[in-house]
């Protein structure tokens, strides 16, 4: 029995379609930040095409199953950052884990190929499952266990010609336009499927086309002068009693200088490492000097509420809430306040806690026991301004974003620490994903960390102004508003699915209707 599975394995290490498989799924990460070479994409969705078209459909999962496990295993490699730093794990187990990690996500991807070999007769037929394949698995990945939406196909285009029709589509339109285009791809190069070529980019050319005469929101005239501070705590003395007050009289005397020439002030996720309730003699101070200094102050903290026993990862804000106020008006418990919603597992709950917190530190971290806000919030409030927050991870879910979206938003705002993540590609996919978010809503986004990426984008100008990681320094950046709702903002990925049952109805009705033939034929015949 040993044998024939080493014989087995033998085989495969010899098969170059299975190299091929895995090249392409590696050489994925260059299509993201910091890399950004966005071509690639098609690439390797074709090198993934070759390589799964097969007559097997055991073959088609070994091969799609490589693809997708090299695609994650090299794009979140900086999840094994923090758990070697931090998890307290040996090195072999560290491993095991993120194998563990990137075969379960790479479950989802292997379906879509599996069920567009499976189901599909002609080469369209297979184009139009991948597609629908990798709508319906995408999206489950990105809901079961909490979800890990994270490397995303759409997300390589951030930064490329294709990206103004994320206001049209989204993110997964996006995702599904690379998988329609890298299919595509390969038909043409392989199968010379002229038609199905003509037929992809006749519809992108008909979606630039609708794009250009649709009404796109624009500024609207009115520009808030904003101040970014990014503190560049250690991670390992973040949570240290000890550091608590000098870690607080960082970020205010880094502030304090700025006080009276901006109109919003932001810190990071839990900038304040202290629980509010305990904190709130610095706060009430805080809340006074910007309000004194006709501005206002956001900030990440944890509430530990005694009475319920519950904690929360939340964004509260200080000073100026209404533009005419003269005064701050910060109360412990005040509503102006956003709760994560969103929570990270392990880094914010663990499930079967009893069973993993004593088997190692990965699993008892510090705040890991936070609970969960509501799904739909009000905008935070700051100095007349409407802020749509999103804290860390939740970033990375549009849906989620899009629903605490209101006409009224001016703003999107996210905080994080990926401190926890070193110098590490990481961050710059985590930043790729905020502004991804930003051009769905078209909104400036305001991004905010402990040590990097800390900076303003214009989804309309495309602009991006950045601080350096790893420094502590502030960023004072003029941010131009913009009014309008984008058929995103409005429908979010409602469209998407309707062409996605579109096709896949075609292509049941198109398969009975030769079913039911071939039955006349033969009763005929």
């Amino acid at each position: 029995m040993l044998s024939k599975k080493l014989n087995k394995f033998i085989t495969l290490c010899k098969d170059l379609r299975a190299w091929l498989a895995l090249f392409a799924g590696l050489s994925l990460t260059f299509a993201y930040a910091p890399f950004n070479l966005w071509p690639l994409v098609f690439i390797a969705i074709a090198l993934a095409c070759y390589c799964t078209d097969v007559k097997s459909t055991k073959q088609v999962a070994i091969y799609g199953f490589i693809f997708s496990f090299g695609w994650f295993a090299a794009g979140i490699s900086w999840v094994h950052v923090s758990i070697a730093q931090f998890g307290g794990l040996p090195l072999p187990a560290s491993i095991l884990l993120m194998a563990f990690l990137c075969g379960y996500l790479a479950l989802y991807p292997t379906l879509a190929f599996i069920c567009a070999h499976k189901f599909s007769q002609t080469p369209w037929q297979r184009v139009f499952l991948l597609i629908s394949g990798f709508a319906i698995f995408e999206f489950l990945r990105g809901k079961l266990l909490t979800g890990f939406p994270w490397l995303s196909f759409g997300y390589t285009l951030t930064d490329s010609p294709f990206s103004v029709l994320a206001p049209i589509m989204g993110e997964m339109g996006l995702t599904l336009l690379c998988v329609m285009l890298g299919a595509c791809l390969y038909l043409l190069i392989t199968a010379r499927q002229y038609v199905l070529s003509i037929g992809a980019t006749t519809a992108i050319a008909l979606l630039f086309l609708f794009n250009h005469f649709i009404q796109s929101p624009t500024y609207n005239n009115k520009v808030i002068s904003t101040l970014l501070v990014q503190g560049n705590i250690q991670q390992s003395l973040r949570w240290e009693p000890e550091q608590f007050w000098p870690t607080m009289s960082k970020y205010r005397d880094m502030t304090r200088r700025h006080w009276q020439d901006v109109d919003l002030v932001v810190w990071p996720e839990a900038a304040i490492p202290e629980i509010e309730d305990i904190a709130y003699p610095f706060l009430e101070g805080l809340d006074k000097a910007a309000a004194f200094n006709n501005t206002a102050v956001i900030t990440g903290i944890p509430d530990y509420q005694f009475n319920s026993k519950t904690v929360y990862n939340s964004l509260i804000v200080l000073g100026k809430q209404q533009a005419h106020d003269t005064e701050g008006h910060y109360q412990y418990l005040h509503r102006n306040r956003y709760q994560k919603h969103q929570l990270l597992p392990i880094g914010e709950f663990v499930p079967f806690e009893d069973i993993l917190r004593p088997i190692a530190p990965l699993f008892n971290l510090a705040m890991s026991s936070f609970n969960r806000g509501e799904r739909v919030q009000t905008n935070l409030v700051a100095n007349g301004l409407h802020i749509l927050p999103a804290i860390c991870y939740e970033i990375t879910f549009s849906e989620l974003v899009r629903d605490n979206f209101t006409d009224e938003s001016d703003l999107l705002f996210t905080v994080s620490n990926d401190a926890w993540f070193g110098d590490s590609h990481g961050p710059h996919q985590h930043m790729q994903i905020a502004r991804m978010r930003a051009l769905e809503l078209q909104r400036p986004l305001i991004r905010v960390t402990n040590n990097g990426i800390t900076g303003v984008f214009d989804p309309i100008s495309k602009q991006q102004t950045a601080l350096s990681q790893f420094t502590a320094d502030t960023l004072k950046v003029d941010v131009k508003l913009i009014q309008g709702t984008t058929l995103f903002s409005q429908y979010g990925q409602k469209p998407v699915w309707l062409f996605v049952s579109i096709l896949l109805l075609y292509i049941i009705v198109v398969r009975v209707k030769a079913s039911l033939m071939t039955k006349i034929a033969r009763n005929f015949l």
